[in-house]
């Protein structure tokens, strides 16, 4: 699992002070702290480069989360061989490409740089369950139209049972009040230029950051059809092209009670350790010479990876697409507050440029008198997204 949020132990006790009239800030720090080592460690049927995230317990002050560094990480499995892992800026990747296989009993080990040591119980290779597609179709959800996006697979040996997803998803974004030609701001003076075509195109990106489950065993067969994305039809991201890539994990019984709990905990405001959990959330990792405590799960998982892609005229021909995700109305930037629409001036000369927020736009932008403007967003792509074009990405 690759969300980091749902792993970062924060533990404190900070007392509540309703202090009337009271208007001076105190700084929140954490009065109480345990050093928790974090593992993600996800050990697959993909044959390539393994990777394991080891980080510390965070206090409530700290900005950002800390790597365990200087560590000796390697698996061992129950033919004698050995995987050794190597520090690769905030994570362990593995020396050599290998994958986990059936039938064959692997345990991941931890030493510390300050002594400790850490190993997991012995886990194996779930079964081995392709999905059999990734489908977008209209669909209505809360009473909102859209696409909704769905796993379908089937394990007729009814051994699968405990499913965990993932996704990223991927959509071309086109500035829609885009110009060849661009206003530049030069010293307090406007200058008109050829504008570059790669701030037209672009392509954003987003990740799932929740725990999406699925368990099987109420059903008469070991089926799924798993909605993992819904999408409103008024979701600017589906307004050209989109891409999906849907990964589908088989997990044991005892890591999907583990995410299901960590998923019930997170819900719920809290934390690994949290008020509702009698101490730490245990996983299969512990401690083999201390009482240094250790949180996290070894999963040794089968996993489906399957990409999709969909236009919005493919689901919905002949209707308009929708708006922007922000409002691109052109609006008149004139010298004289009472100047009329057209505008004839682009801008107050000797002033900065306005907030840097605005780009031009005029017609065709050269043979018109008129000169316009929107927000930046609607003329250059690369405001919100990038206009590197993905090596995956296929346009048709």
């Amino acid at each position: 699992m690759k969300n980091y949020k749902y792993y970062n132990i924060v533990i404190l006790i900070i007392p509540a002070l309703l202090l009337n009239g009271c208007t001076e800030t105190y700084p929140l720090v954490t009065n109480r702290y345990e050093d928790v080592l974090i593992v993600e460690a996800n050990l697959t049927n993909e044959l390539k480069k393994q990777e394991i995230k080891l980080t510390k317990s965070a206090r409530f002050e700290d900005e950002s989360y800390l790597t365990e560094s200087g560590a000796e990480v390697f698996i061992t499995d129950d033919t004698g061989n050995q995987f050794n892992f190597s520090e690769d800026s905030d994570k362990y990747v593995s020396t050599v490409e290998f994958q986990a296989v059936p039938n064959t009993k692997y345990q991941l080990h931890i030493n510390t740089k300050d002594g400790r040591s850490f190993a997991s119980s012995p886990e194996t290779l779930t079964t081995i369950t392709p999905m059999q597609s990734v489908v977008a179709a209209i669909e209505q959800k809360d009473d909102v139209n859209g696409v909704g996006i769905r796993v379908n697979s089937f394990d007729p040996t009814s051994t699968s049972t405990y499913y965990r997803f993932e996704f990223e998803e991927t959509y071309k974004v086109i500035a829609p009040k885009w110009l060849p030609i661009k206003l530049q701001w030069n010293n307090g003076a406007p200058a008109f230029s050829p504008n570059s075509s790669d701030t037209k195109t672009c392509y954003g990106s987003k990740k799932s950051v929740e725990l999406m489950l699925l368990n099987t065993n109420k059903l008469k067969e070991d089926r799924v059809d798993y909605l993992i994305r819904f999408i409103s039809d008024q979701d600017y991201i589906i307004t050209h092209r989109y891409s999906i890539l849907v990964k589908q994990y088989v997990e044991s019984l005892g890591a999907y009670n583990y995410y299901n709990t960590l998923n019930k905990t997170a819900a719920s405001g809290g934390t690994i350790v949290s008020p509702t959990q009698p101490g730490l959330l245990l996983g299969n990792l512990k401690s083999i010479n201390s009482d240094s405590k250790i949180a996290g799960y070894f999963d040794v998982c089968s996993v489906s990876t399957e990409r999709m892609y969909f236009n919005y005229e493919d689901l919905f021909p002949g209707k308009f697409p929708p708006p922007y995700y922000t409002d691109c109305t052109q609006f008149c930037y004139a010298e004289e507050p009472n100047n009329p629409v057209p505008c004839t001036h682009c801008c107050y000369y000797g002033q900065d440029e306005p907030l840097g927020k605005i780009t031009y736009f005029s017609g065709d932008g050269i043979n018109t008198v008129e000169t316009y403007w929107v927000d930046a967003p609607c003329g250059d792509c690369t405001k919100i997204a990038s206009n590197i074009k993905p090596i995956f990405w296929v346009d048709n």
